[in-house]
């Protein structure tokens, strides 16, 4: 299963979204550090729409999806995460 689907998987799971995207940016850092030698997969876009991020600060809700994320984390180079309510 693609990273990108297992993240999907996981945060629908860990918090039910009323607006989740998930997107594999990898393409365009081809030939940058921590693309190099793999199969992509390695850059993603996430924005994330949900309640479970009422009432928490910017670093809690990072926390909160890197938690959710778990192993999928150290395989992943770069996250750029857009948090909401």
């Amino acid at each position: 299963m693609k990273i990108a689907d297992q993240m999907r998987d996981r945060l629908e799971e860990a918090f039910a979204p009323r607006v989740l995207e998930v997107v594999d940016d990898s393409a365009r850092h081809a030939g940058h550090a921590g693309v190099e030698g793999t199969s992509g997969e390695t850059h993603f876009n996430v924005k994330i729409r949900a309640e479970a991020f009422a009432g928490q600060s910017r670093v809690a809700r990072h926390r909160m999806v890197h938690r959710a994320l778990g192993d999928l984390v150290p395989r992943i180079h770069a996250l750029a995460l857009d948090l909401d309510v």
